[in-house]
């Protein structure tokens, strides 16, 4: 064993010393700069929901955090949806009997009375408006930061609410990123995962990186006994960023919203209920399947796609106890537009009007081929 000099030894502890100093200055300064900007988001529920335990009261609600100079606040959808007297009403009126209320970080025992101004349910994503900005304080928006450049292995620090726990921080790193997985209404979102601790509560709060901007948007937790376990999945700020102007003109947007309010919209057709890369890489290989794309897993008889001749699978193969389709057709592009995810294909179909034709590239057998869908209205399938 090769024995290092007492001095070397000293020099690497003084080093670590330094290093973890840096570390937990850095998360202080964060935190101490951009905390007054979370707050906590508040719901009261009427009827039979009201009669709860004070402890069941602490779980109602979740987190946010100011997110433009007007003093407007970002927080999850589904931490206020159920104080909406019909979360599927552009109007996004509380329901009677419920309110909804912010506190900060200075006074968490004042509560501020906020209206649901926007709603995008696509990205699970609520702007709030404060109702008396002249009351409350006034902190200043916390930046978003570019989540296209986010890497795995770098600082995350979390604020919010868990349990009812004011202005709560945690801290972890960036565990993977385009993490996909359905969001609040089955739209794949390419989230940002985290093992900085996020448990009830804290859905809306931000997910900061070591310059105090906002990575991401705490959503949800991968947890079997209901806290967390490692697993923590955030929003990433290029959506919000991307959703904020339709946020900002209020009502419901996003294109789940859009079909949602157009039951008569036309469509293509077909489920995409898997991605190519949701396959095992040996089989991919085995099939020869293109590096991206979405498989059709059924086809609306006498619908638009079956007319266009594009065909569900043929058969399935069992691997670890899994059945994947083969003998499919891969949708790889819309329009000229790579397909990565089943949203790549609803976003454009949604922009389009029955009786208009849109080219779909699919690779069948090893060869792509464009063909041509006029869109029509199709009746849901059983």
């Amino acid at each position: 064993m090769l024995a290092l000099p007492a001095g070397t030894l000293d020099a690497r502890e003084d080093r670590r010393a330094r290093l973890q100093l840096e570390y937990e200055r850095n998360t202080v300064e964060v935190v101490r700069r951009v905390g007054p900007s979370v707050v906590a988001v508040h719901v009261s529920l009427p009827g039979e929901r009201m009669e709860m335990t004070p402890e069941e009261s602490r779980m109602v609600g979740g987190s946010g955090f100011v997110v433009d100079t007007e003093g407007r606040i970002i927080t999850n959808f589904h931490v206020v949806m159920h104080a909406l007297e019909n979360p599927s009403d552009p109007a996004l009126e509380l329901a009677s009997g419920a309110s909804l209320t912010v506190s900060f970080l200075g006074s968490p025992e004042q509560e501020h009375a906020v209206r649901v101004l926007g709603a995008n349910p696509d990205f699970d994503l609520a702007l709030l408006e404060l109702l008396d900005p002249e009351a409350a304080p006034a902190p200043g928006p916390i930046p978003l930061s570019d989540s296209d450049r986010v890497q795995v292995g770098q600082k995350a620090i979390a604020i919010g609410n868990p349990f009812g726990l004011h202005s709560t921080v945690t801290v972890g790193i960036i565990s993977a990123v385009e993490r996909e997985r359905p969001g609040l209404i089955g739209i794949e979102i390419p989230y940002i995962q985290t093992d900085a601790a996020i448990n009830p509560g804290n859905s809306g709060g931000p997910l900061l990186d070591s310059a105090g901007e906002v990575m991401g948007i705490n959503n949800a937790i991968m947890a079997p006994g209901g806290t967390f376990a490692g697993i923590g999945l955030a929003v990433p700020a290029n959506l919000l960023r991307e959703a904020m102007a339709e946020l900002r003109a209020g009502g419901l947007s996003g294109f789940a919203a859009a079909a949602a309010q157009l039951p008569h919209r036309p469509r293509l057709g077909v489920e995409v209920g898997l991605r190519v890369v949701d396959y095992p890489p040996a089989l991919r290989r085995e099939l020869g399947f293109p590096p991206r794309g979405v498989v059709v897993t059924r086809v609306s008889e006498s619908g638009p796609a079956d007319l266009a001749g594009i065909r569900g699978p043929e058969e399935a193969m069992m691997v670890n106890g899994r059945l994947f389709p083969v003998g499919v057709d891969i949708i790889t592009r819309i329009e000229g537009r790579e397909v990565n995810r089943a949203v790549d294909v609803q976003r454009v179909i949604l922009e389009r009007e029955e009786g208009d034709v849109v080219t779909v590239t699919v690779w069948r057998d090893g060869e792509e081929r464009e063909l041509e869908v006029t869109l029509s209205v199709v009746a849901p399938q059983p």
